[in-house]
Order: structure tokens, then C-alpha cells, then sequence
């Protein structure tokens, strides 16, 4: 079955399973709400969500072996999403359930426009890449927008019908898409962001369409020229400079400014309460404790130095000192000293520290 697929159709073609038996297909899926979805569709085969957050934390170039696996595990712990056991379990369950492949005719990969699944895209990419498929064909189904959806935002608004409409359109990947996977991948986590900078202008993008606008949006979470905010920190304050909300409105109002919604309010709360640290905090935090999985009730406010800040009469960097990775370039510096890379937004691309 998957050597014909191979044979009868090029790649890019759209597959087509009316003149033959039902494949053994293994979904490799955004998110659990999709998975609950499919498994109440029509599509047939194995669904396996991966859902790591790559745009926070260290990302090492080595793609999935077991230390790969124990720097992030290491990373959701520390930040307080969940414990060091249970994210190294859901790693090595993940990683598993991807390797079981050859027992199927063809993977599907689902994945949307935003970053957070762009990130999921070319790590499968590259995952795939390095691994002998053999009889196994490899497509991809991911889509930037769908009728009746506006705005559109994820796989997760559809229903079961909705999302088994699309397994009709998957594509073979190419070895351009390989490629590309490949090249981002090693961008991605790469010390020095430039090859990233280059990839997110487009050049490619007829292989991978929504790449380059989500690497784009990557590349602002970098301290800006200026004032040293990356861009959620600015929207949060320039939301609180219009008066004070609670963590849940300024959740939705920080996801509207969004062209692509990516983070969820997990990451958004963890954020939040970085902003509220150190010597000379950004934001005041007048909240109840976190009743999960919710954010929790109060109220936030913007500060003095997140005014000055956001002004651009002081800047966040060195009045309070920076630490975070982003894929695998670390960027820390102490109090009054400098990060090695910055955003510049007038140029749309990061620049070395001055």
C-alpha cells in the first residue's frame, strides 16, 4: 500500500483512498482537544497529540533522544508547569508512539499556521527525516484558515466532520519540505539566530507557507531596540496602560493583537509572573492563587518602571536583568549589563547587541 502511494502519486499530489482498502493510519496531532475530536470522526487509525511549547525554554539541536527529552522535561518543571517525572513520561510516551511508524501504511501529520505548531511542524520534519521510512508514507495536512471560521485561529474550533474533510487534502511531503524541515530545525536551535533571521523573509515559502510569518513572530520575542521588551511583554503593558484588568481579560485582550494565536494562558500566566520579578517589575500582581486549570482572579496593574519602560525612557534589560532561552540561543545578562542579540523592529530582524 505505501509503496504504491509512493509510485502512483508525486509529491505535493493530494492522496486518495477511494480505489483502494482503508490504510493503517498514525495521526500525529496538535493537541488532545483535536485527538478528542477525530476519535469522534470518521477518520480510521491511531491519534497521537505532541504538544511540546518549543517557543519557551532551551531547545537542543538533538531531536528527540533522551537528552534531548530531560532538558526540556527539566525546563517545564523548573518553570512550574509540571513536575520533572511526569513531562520526562510524556516526552518518552510521545517519542515512543512516533517510533511505532513502521507498523503503519502512512503518517499523518495536522498542524496549523501559528508558531506553536510551525515549531511542532519542522521538528516532525526533521525527526522524520533522520529515519528510514521505508514502507511508510509521510503527509502533511496544515491550513492557515477554513469556511465559515473568521477569524480563524485552530484545527480546535472544528467538529468531527470539519476535521475529517480534511483528511481527503493531506499531501506527500516533498524532499524540498524535508529539506526546509531540516534547515529550520537546525536555524531554530542554533546558538546564533542569523540563519533564522534569513529564513523567516520567505524565501521558501511555496514549501512551507505559513513558516516564515511564524518564524517572524519568533524572532519578536527577542528584547526589542530600545526598551528590551519582547513583543508580548509590550502588549501586555500597552493593554494595562489603559487601566487595570485581571489576568483573564488581559489574556483574551493580548490574544486579539495576535495575528496567529500560538500561546496558550499557561505560558501567559508563567510570562506574566516574570514580568512581576526582580528589582524593577513591570507589572503589580494583586491576584488569588491560581485555581487550575483557570487564571486565577484579581487584578493586574501597570508600574512606574513599566510606564518608563514602555516609553522607552528606560529599558527593561538592564534595569532588571534578562534570562531566557529562546529555541537555542540563551540570552542573559545581569543587572546594567547587555543581552548578545536584540529585535529591532524599524529593520524587522534581530541585530547583535551594541
Amino acid at each position: 500500500m505505501a509503496d504504491e502511494m509512493r509510485t502512483t502519486h508525486n509529491a505535493g499530489d493530494v492522496l486518495d483512498d477511494t480505489a483502494a482498502a482503508t490504510p493503517r493510519f498514525l495521526h500525529i496531532l496538535n493537541g488532545d482537544s483535536v485527538r478528542g475530536t477525530l476519535e469522534q470522526s470518521d477518520v480510521p487509525g491511531a491519534f497521537v497529540p505532541y504538544v511540546d511549547i518549543l517557543h519557551e525554554g532551551p531547545v537542543p539541536s538533538e531531536n528527540g533522544n533522551p537528552s534531548w527529552r530531560e532538558t526540556r522535561a527539566r525546563y517545564l518543571s523548573a518553570s512550574g508547569y509540571v513536575s520533572y517525572a511526569d513531562a520526562l513520561r510524556t516526552y518518552e510516551e510521545w517519542d515512543a508512539r512516533a517510533a511505532t511508524f513502521a507498523e503503519y501504511d502512512e503518517v499523518v501529520l495536522w498542524f496549523e499556521h501559528d508558531l506553536f505548531d510551525q515549531l511542532l511542524l519542522v521538528r516532525h520534519l526533521d525527526w522524520f527525516s533522520r529515519r528510514d521510512l521505508g514502507r511508510t508514507a509521510l503527509s502533511l495536512i496544515c491550513i492557515g484558515e477554513f469556511p465559515g471560521f473568521e477569524p480563524f485561529h485552530g484545527l480546535g474550533q472544528l467538529d468531527a466532520s470539519q476535521l475529517a474533510s480534511l483528511l481527503g487534502t493531506r499531501e506527500v511531503v516533498s524532499r524540498e519540505q524535508f529539506a526546509l524541515g531540516q534547515r529550520a530545525w537546525s536555524a531554530f536551535t542554533s546558538t546564533d539566530p542569523t540563519e533564522l533571521d534569513a529564513l523567516s523573509r520567505g524565501q521558501e515559502a511555496d514549501e512551507l507557507p505559513y513558516l516564515a510569518g511564524a518564524l517572524r513572530r519568533f524572532l519578536e520575542e527577542y528584547p526589542a531596540v530600545g526598551t528590551g521588551l519582547p513583543r508580548t511583554e509590550r502588549h501586555v503593558l500597552e493593554v494595562l496602560l489603559e487601566g487595570a484588568r485581571s489576568p483573564g481579560e488581559l489574556f483574551v485582550a493580548l490574544q486579539s493583537r495576535e495575528e496567529r494565536v500560538f500561546m496558550g494562558d499557561w505560558t501567559f500566566w508563567y510570562r506574566l509572573r516574570e514580568m512581576a520579578r526582580g528589582v524593577a517589575p513591570l507589572v503589580s500582581l494583586d491576584v488569588e492563587p491560581r485555581d487550575d486549570p483557570d487564571l486565577p482572579a484579581g487584578v493586574v496593574t501597570i508600574t512606574d518602571t513599566g510606564r518608563a519602560v514602555l516609553s522607552g525612557r528606560a529599558d527593561w534589560v538592564r534595569v532588571n536583568g534578562f534570562d531566557r532561552w529562546l529555541g537555542g540561543v540563551h540570552l542573559s545578562a545581569a543587572l546594567g549589563a547587555e543581552v548578545p542579540w536584540r529585535y529591532d523592529p524599524s529593520s524587522g530582524s534581530v541585530v547583535g547587541a551594541r
